[in-house]
């Protein structure tokens, strides 16, 4: 039989159980989410130009802005991107949830506190911004739009030069615009890259020969939930390798999958939303 200490004691452990489950979920649902981690990463780009040495380049990616959960947590974000005065911003995709116009309009009051870049702010699509089945043009086309109102430059398998660096942003992988011809083509070699690509998956397509460089992707968002020492257990890509992070695809090119500012459902467990910052050496 139980003492009367053992009763008390197991009365008191049943009574912490529910502030424990509601303390876990508190962290799960609201804080963890919330939690922006700013994310410092060398960027070795060895045909840079010395005029490109010592750039500061924030990536940021998969804000997902809607009406799923409150992005207004993400302005402090913004306002720490901008205290850091970053020579260049680059986003990388996936501005909304689409569902209907209402969204547009969310992301029009977003778009308004993006941070920018000294010398440029560039981007590019990802798969939610082609709307409904990846399919609607015309959803990437109005978020274009939204960003070039805001001096945002959408590179749509388009190029732009930074102090001599070749800034490539490539359509979307599983979006309407995708073709693999037109993603070789806008690859020029030779010269120092850096490649906007929403999806890492493109990063195991044959384009890249003679491509030296980073590439910057998110479309994962690290899985959101991680149990500790295992691998996140759902990862949109067909590569599970490729789930955050710094990779090494060969001694050419280097992968940074960005971890994502925002998220698809407010969760997240031992994968906290990034911002990334890169100094270029």
């Amino acid at each position: 039989m139980y003492s009367l200490m053992d009763r008390r004691k197991l009365i008191k452990f049943l009574a912490a159980v529910p502030l424990g489950l509601a303390a876990g979920a508190m962290y799960v649902f609201k804080i963890e989410p919330e939690w922006v981690e700013f994310t410092e990463v060398d960027m070795e780009l060895p045909h840079a130009p010395v005029s490109a040495k010592g750039m500061k380049i924030i990536q940021i990616s998969d804000l997902h802005i809607g009406h799923r959960f409150d992005w207004s947590y993400m302005k402090k974000a913004f306002r720490k991107v901008e205290d850091l005065k970053p020579d260049l911003v680059l986003y990388t995709g996936d501005y909304v949830s689409y569902k209907n116009d209402s969204q547009l309009e969310e992301l029009k009051k977003a778009a308004s506190y993006f941070p920018k870049g000294k010398k440029a702010t560039l981007a590019s699509l990802g798969n939610h911004d082609y709307g409904i089945g990846w399919a609607q043009r015309a959803v990437a086309d109005k978020i274009t739009d939204i960003l070039k109102a805001q001096d945002i430059r959408t590179l749509r398998n388009e190029t732009a030069e930074i102090e001599g660096v070749n800034i490539v942003g490539l359509e979307d992988y599983w979006g309407a615009n995708w073709s693999t011809a037109a993603a070789k083509t806008v690859l020029d070699k030779g010269s120092a890259h850096i490649a906007l690509c929403h999806n890492p998956d493109v990063c195991d397509l044959p384009i890249w020969d003679g491509f030296k460089g980073f590439v910057l992707a998110g479309h994962t968002h690290g899985g959101q939930v991680k149990p500790p020492f295992l691998k996140a257990p759902m990862l949109p890509v067909k590569n599970k390798n490729y789930s955050q992070g710094l990779i090494e695809i060969n001694s050419d090119i280097k992968l940074y999958i960005n971890r994502a500012i925002g998220c698809l459902w407010p969760v997240r467990f031992n994968v906290r939303p990034e911002v990334t910052v890169f100094k270029v050496s």
